[in-house]
Formats: C-alpha cells, sequence, structure tokens
C-alpha cells in the first residue's frame, strides 16, 4: 500500500522519530464545558469561550513536550495550538461535537464553517473525524455513515493531509457502554468496525480505535473489579483479533478512562504482540486537572499539569514502547517513509 509523499510528510511530523504516534488529545468540547461548570459550580452556558480556550492552552503548553502531536479542536483549540511545542505535530478535529440525538443512530455532523482546505491552511498535519459506529445498528443508519466517510475520505486525499478516523461504539438498544453487558459484546463491535473502516474506498490513514475490551472486566487485570466479561487470555486473543483485521496502521483512544485503566489496556495489547502503532490519549492525562481549574484557576491547574499531567502522560508512554511504527503496518521501509 502507497502513501504519497505529502502524506508521508505530514505523518513524520506526528510522530516519533521511530514512527511511534505518541499524541495527546484535546479536542474535548461539550463534555469539558459540562465538567468545566459542574467545578465551578455554575451553568454550562455561564463556561466562557476564554475558559474554554485557557484550560485547552495550558494542557497543551505543558504536555506537548512529552507528545509527538496534540489533537485540537477550531472551536477553542487554535490558539492553543500556537502554544505547542515545536517537536509536536498537529491534527485537527472536523466533526460537530456530540452527535445528532433526535433520532436514532447518532449521527455525525461537520462543523459547518471548516473544511479540510482550512484545516490544511491553519497548518494542522492531519484531519480527524470522529463518529459513533457499531455493525450492529440498522443498515440504513449505518449506510448514511459510511457515505458519511467516503466523502471525508476523498475531501482529505485531494488535499493530500492524512485522514484519521476515530470511531466509538455503543449499543443501540441503549445499554450503558461502560456496563458488564456492553463489555461482553464491546470485542464485536470494535473488530466489525476496524474491518469496516479498513477498507480502502474509505481512503483512511489511520484508524483511531477503541481497545476491544473493557479492563474493569477483564478477569486478571490490574484494574479488575469483580465482574467477568473475559479472562486475560480471551482478552489478549481478542486485541490479536482486532489487530488482525486493520490494513491500516491503527492507534488506541483512552475513550475517557482513567490513566491506570489505560495503560493496563496497553500492557495487554504489548502481551498479544499487536502491532499497534501509539495512542491519542486526552483525558487519561489530563481529566483529574479540571477540578484543579474549576476550584483554584489556572495557576493551580498548571502546577498540576507540570507534576501529575506530566507523570500520567509519561506513563502512557512508558506503556507505548512495544509499540511499532505506522510504516511497518503499510510495509513501508523506514527511509521510505
Amino acid at each position: 500500500m502507497s502513501l504519497s509523499e505529502s502524506k508521508i510528510k505530514h505523518l513524520k511530523s506526528l510522530s516519533t522519530k521511530n514512527g511511534i504516534i505518541a499524541a495527546a488529545a484535546m479536542d474535548q468540547r461539550g463534555s469539558l464545558q459540562k465538567s468545566i461548570a459542574a467545578a465551578k459550580g455554575i451553568d454550562k452556558k455561564a463556561v466562557t469561550d476564554e475558559m474554554m480556550s485557557e484550560f485547552k492552552t495550558a494542557v497543551t503548553r505543558i504536555l506537548t513536550p512529552h507528545a509527538s502531536a496534540i489533537l485540537l479542536d477550531p472551536e477553542y483549540g487554535l490558539p492553543a495550538s500556537k502554544a505547542r511545542a515545536s517537536n509536536a505535530g498537529l491534527l485537527l478535529a472536523y466533526e460537530k461535537s456530540g452527535y445528532d440525538n433526535t433520532q436514532p443512530g447518532r449521527l455525525p455532523d461537520l462543523l459547518p464553517d471548516v473544511s479540510v482546505k482550512r484545516i490544511a491552511d491553519w497548518g494542522a498535519n492531519a484531519v480527524k473525524i470522529l463518529i459513533y459506529y457499531t455493525p450492529f445498528d440498522d443498515p440504513k443508519v449505518n449506510e448514511i455513515k459510511h457515505a458519511f466517510i467516503e466523502r471525508i475520505g476523498a475531501e482529505c486525499d485531494s488535499y493530500q493531509i492524512p485522514f484519521f478516523l476515530e470511531f466509538v461504539g455503543y449499543d443501540p438498544e441503549g445499554r450503558d457502554e461502560r456496563g458488564l453487558e456492553f463489555a461482553k459484546i464491546k470485542p464485536e463491535v470494535v473488530i466489525g468496525s476496524m474491518e469496516e473502516y479498513s477498507k480502502p474506498h474509505y481512503k483512511v490513514d489511520v484508524l483511531k480505535v477503541e481497545v476491544p475490551i473493557n479492563a474493569n472486566y477483564v478477569e486478571g487485570s490490574s484494574v479488575y473489579k469483580g465482574q467477568k466479561a473475559q479472562s486475560r487470555e480471551e482478552a489478549l486473543d481478542l486485541f490479536r483479533k482486532a489487530a488482525a483485521v486493520a490494513t491500516k496502521p491503527f492507534i488506541y483512544l483512552s475513550a475517557g478512562v482513567s490513566n491506570d485503566q489505560f495503560t493496563e489496556s496497553l500492557r495487554m495489547a504489548a502481551d498479544a504482540g499487536t502491532d499497534f502503532s501509539g495512542v491519542l490519549c486526552g483525558r487519561a492525562t489530563w481529566k483529574e486537572g479540571i477540578p484543579v481549574y474549576g476550584k483554584s484557576g489556572l495557576k493551580a491547574l498548571e502546577d498540576w499539569l507540570s507534576t501529575e499531567g506530566v507523570k500520567n502522560i509519561q506513563a502512557v508512554n512508558e506503556a507505548l514502547k512495544p509499540a511499532k511504527p505506522w510504516h511497518a503496518k503499510l510495509g513501508l521501509t523506514p527511509v521510505s517513509a
């Protein structure tokens, strides 16, 4: 599988010198507003654009010296993008935060005043799209999502900028995605999604995927809570099955879990021998700084990030040591990449 020189150059800018994508994520919008509001004890509408930008800028400035790239959003994150360390590449989100909750299917939408051209003009090295996806939803719903991704893939291909696709699984029946019952079906959701979006006509360059298990329900994991969905050996086999269906480089997202749970999941990915190429990790590194910011302000947040936040991202980086270069998945040599 070949990549254009332009896309290769951009992917290099998002990676370590060894071809590992060790990226931080700070593109949360609606969920961050809610969390800041709760931490400050104010209404969500009282969380100003300045507060959002201030929080994102602090995270970006303090954590990017320890990351190969940062994912931000065009709505509040452009000022923060200028505060990133010189070693860090830039990804920008293209989708609206959340999804359409007026109808079934969690349908996505794009930011109306953003395009791939504009994302490239803002200096980004990649476009990121998040969709909520399960192979088990109504086929009519999934056809809408398939066409949506085809259009974005073509747009990114036109401007020769890498396309990172993030898909987050859900249960069409409405059961809790953090519960035991979903943990039992999550492997099929993740594997089916990875298989679908590896197809070449979507023109996705990097898959940003959930781990195929919930480590809280894996017997023998360091974060096991006592209810079993899989044994550790079964979980490792599921990691292998998911990796085997991906024909594109894939990286793991933290999906809002704790740092301990995410690093344990990465250890399982490594023990399974998967060829994951890194992470795009957000809340697992900085979410515990939200109450600090809400209660004590910017300086307290910066102090927390400089100690605990850096410690969290270093723990993730340590767990990334077994990761494989993105160019290896494509059969490219380091020189040609």
